[in-house]
């Protein structure tokens, strides 16, 4: 068994769009309205439209049952971050060795919390 596809629930999806394709380098695939898919290898990375706004949640260290937290990985976790900083994404753990990995967490524009990864040589 393997992971098919993860959603991301968003309430802009030009503003969303724009943030994984633009500023995360995800391939676009396929867009619309309420439903967008990126070209990422192996599950699929969807956006899907909502209507209820996130509440504020402004203790992130405690996630409640029932949420989830996306995972990417990349090549170069250093290059990637740099990144991120030079284009204000909020940062919320910075690159830190992890089982064999080093891995960060960032902050969407609906305040999602998604984790980025590069596996260590070796791991």
């Amino acid at each position: 068994m393997r992971v098919n596809y993860t959603i991301v629930f968003v309430s802009d999806m030009a503003r969303s769009v724009s943030f994984y394709r633009d500023v995360i380098g995800l391939p676009l695939k396929f867009e619309s309205s309420h439903w967008t898919e990126f070209a990422s290898e192996g599950a699929t990375f969807a956006l899907h439209k909502s209507d209820v706004p996130n509440p504020d949640d402004s203790n992130r260290q405690l996630e409640p049952a029932g949420r989830c937290r996306p995972g990417l990985q990349v090549r170069h976790l250093q290059e990637f971050h740099q990144r991120m900083v030079k284009e204000n994404v909020p940062c919320h753990q910075e690159p830190t060795e992890v089982f064999g990995a080093l891995v960060a967490q960032y902050i969407d524009p609906d305040g999602l919390v998604f984790s980025v990864g590069e596996e260590l040589a070796g791991s």
